[in-house]
């Protein structure tokens, strides 16, 4: 065949496409399973760190162990799905898109030095794209013990600084629920008169300089995940009140 003509040049092209399509085809199947045992042990990362514990990628299965001590599936009305692992078979951003009747909504029970901590998943929506984290709840279900928050899209310098230490630093010890215990959840509001956070009864923390529709964005999904867990938070406090 004739190396000049346009049939060995479109026969040599697509012989060429499909070589490289095969030779990415299959290293991506080879690194399915790496990949996704990574994205195992970050979400154990993350989890830990919504109860203050930093670890490394290859410390966090050891640890998601020792501190970890149950995880649930909670339904709409409080009580839980024990067909349901909701560490491996409840991803969040498919699950919300389901009718409420129908969500799961994954709770893990933490324990450090004999308090138990209740830690929620959380997901919603900043400026471009989605916002994800948890937040951990101490025993008495109303004080912040730490947040862990990620992003998809968000601006570098600007709404991204939700997953920096200091943002999630200001939400530790605040309340999420009023001295009457209704859910108030956190508002993420620029100049809330309390910079320092140091006010932990007002239900507020400091928003990110030029970043307020990811600051909504916190505040939306914190209040709208906590609302799933009340159900199951009643029956704590009534089990608690009557031992």
């Amino acid at each position: 065949m004739d190396r000049d003509s346009n049939l060995y040049t479109f026969l040599f092209a697509t012989l060429m496409v499909l070589v490289v399509a095969t030779v990415l085809a299959y290293t991506s199947q080879s690194l399915k399973g790496l990949q996704n045992e990574n994205i195992r042990k970050e979400k154990m990362q993350n989890i830990l760190s919504a109860i203050g514990i930093n670890v490394t990628r290859n410390e966090s299965e050891q640890l998601y162990k020792e501190y970890i001590i149950e995880e649930l599936a909670l339904k709409i009305d409080g009580s839980v799905n024990n067909k349901i692992n909701p560490f491996s078979d409840i991803v969040l951003a498919k699950e919300i898109k389901k009718d409420y009747k129908d969500q799961h909504f994954p709770l893990y029970i933490a324990e450090i030095d004999s308090e138990k901590y209740y830690i929620i998943e959380l997901r919603g929506v900043g400026l471009w794209n989605a916002i994800w984290g948890y937040m951990s709840l101490k025993n008495d279900l109303k004080t912040i013990k730490g947040v862990s928050f990620d992003h998809k899209g968000e601006t570098a310098g600007l709404g991204a600084e939700i997953t920096k230490d200091w943002f999630k630093e200001r939400f530790v010890d605040e309340k999420v629920f009023d001295d009457m215990g209704e859910l108030t959840g956190i508002t993420v509001l620029k100049g809330n008169n309390d910079p320092n956070n140091q006010d932990k009864e007002d239900h507020e923390v400091d928003a990110i300089s030029g970043s307020t529709i990811t600051g909504d964005g916190v505040t939306n999904m914190i209040k709208e995940r906590l609302n799933n867990y009340l159900p199951y938070f009643e029956k704590l406090n009534l089990n608690s009140m009557m031992n």
